[in-house]
């Protein structure tokens, strides 16, 4: 009997179900970028032929992570941000961003792309910046799956690299949107870059052009007081319901951060279905979200790094902060210490990032797609796991990812990354330290 094509065959590998919890020693078949088949171990090779073959032992496979909030544009800022006074976003990286070159751009998004494939990130969403085509030829050679943007606005006295008015801003993602999205497996976003430095004009533009291609609009949101203020004294009301009373607001609607947020606004986006995400690093120079609230109103924030410049790209890193954060704002005043179970951040890592990408099924079952990180559980922290969630949570971290695989397609195999010239990025990274003596 002739045995069926695939794709990939994962053989006798350990994954962790839509309830996270471990299942043992499995076949795993991907075909046309996903899993088409679960069997027990050794049992789907006698079915299949595969065009390339996993070794599944001591590994532990789980939906791949989602970074749902970052930015390309501030890569080559790492380092430059820790204990500076704020507002950074102004005094730093906005000067920085008006910097950028073409060349500067690639080498950012091959530095964000090694990064995120080495811990496991297989989709990400940047919040805008300038030379995204040069990011987007990185990214679609990486094999990432992931959404772009163009920095938009329009506020008076930015810099002239950076300075426009609202139909070009448009414009600039116009041109974005139409090479680009739907590419491989990227797609664009139009985008607020911050409201307070948008015109109602560009605001209501932006709104216009989502709707009309059928795209998601993304905003940073309810981030600082110093954003919230201005609209409560022009307007008398707060960001997301100036934005609702502009029909604004729906489920293809991104709101980055979304910190501090009154009781009516957080009804407003249960109402709309509007997508947020925290970004926890960054979040603890500024406020805590009431993500308990959040959760038990029915909506799942994302979970983002909001970039290299705050503390790198590894979800990891974002996910054990944010429980630590969660436990002693909100669980220690209640004596509640599974204020914010492991399962409930690992959902919001991957389903919760997958819903801000407009994506779908991220549970590990027949139909679901093959966005798949393997965890190495050979080494002596791992040895160990009980509940294998909670180890997940408090003890992997971005150096144990093994395989990272984007729609069926192998990006990294046993650590060694199959679609980007890590060699070459290396070289060209200590070429931009030695020129800019960092």
């Amino acid at each position: 009997m002739k045995k069926e094509m695939i794709d990939l065959l994962i053989r006798n590998a350990d994954y962790l179900d839509k309830d996270w919890e471990r299942v043992r020693e499995k076949d795993i078949a991907v075909r046309d970028g996903a899993i088409l088949e679960i069997g027990p171990g050794g049992s789907l090779g006698k079915k299949y032929e595969a065009k390339e073959e996993i070794d599944g032992k001591d590994t532990v496979f789980l939906p791949g992570l989602v970074d749902a909030h970052m930015h390309t544009g501030q890569q080559l800022l790492r380092g430059r941000v820790l204990d500076e006074m704020p507002m950074i976003w102004k005094r730093i990286m906005l000067p920085f961003e008006s910097t950028l070159t073409e060349e500067k751009m690639r080498l950012s998004a091959g530095l964000a792309a090694l990064d995120m494939i080495k811990s496991g990130t297989c989709g990400f969403i940047d919040a805008g910046s300038y030379y995204m085509e040069e990011a987007a030829k990185v990214y679609e050679e990486s094999g990432l799956r992931g959404v772009l943007s163009y920095s938009t606005m329009d506020q008076k006295g930015l810099p002239d690299s950076i300075s426009m008015d609202a139909k070009e801003a448009i414009r600039r993602t116009d041109e974005l949107f139409d090479a680009w999205h739907g590419k491989g497996n990227l797609k664009v976003y139009y985008s607020l870059r911050s409201l307070i430095s948008c015109s109602e004009e560009l605001v209501d533009m932006a709104n216009e052009r989502a709707k009309e291609k059928d795209t998601f609009l993304q905003a940073h949101m309810n981030e600082y007081p110093g954003e919230i203020q201005p609209y409560v004294e022009r307007y008398k009301m707060r960001p997301y319901e100036f934005l609702e009373s502009r029909g604004i607001l729906g489920r293809q609607f991104l709101g980055a951060h979304s910190l501090l947020l009154s009781e009516q606004e957080k009804e407003i986006i249960k109402e709309r279905e509007v997508k947020l995400c925290h970004c926890p690093f960054s979040n603890c120079g500024k406020a805590v979200p009431d993500t308990p609230k959040l959760l038990n109103m029915g909506i799942l924030p994302g979970i983002g790094t909001d970039g290299a410049a705050h503390g790198g790209l590894s979800i990891w890193n974002e996910m054990r902060i944010f429980r630590s954060v969660m436990n002693i704002y909100h669980g220690v005043p209640l004596a509640d210490p599974a204020v914010m179970p492991a399962k409930t951040i690992l959902s919001m890592a991957t389903e919760g990032g997958s819903a801000c990408m407009n994506l779908e099924k991220t549970s590990i079952d027949q139909g679901s797609r093959a966005d798949l990180i393997g965890i190495d559980m050979d080494a002596p922290h791992l040895w160990i796991s009980g509940h294998i969630s909670n180890t997940l949570l408090e003890s992997v971290g971005a150096g144990d990812v093994k395989h990272t695989i984007v729609g069926g397609r192998v990006l990294m195999k046993d650590r060694k990354i199959r679609t980007l010239d890590e060699e070459k990025i290396r070289f060209l990274a200590r070429e931009y330290n030695r020129k800019e003596n960092v």
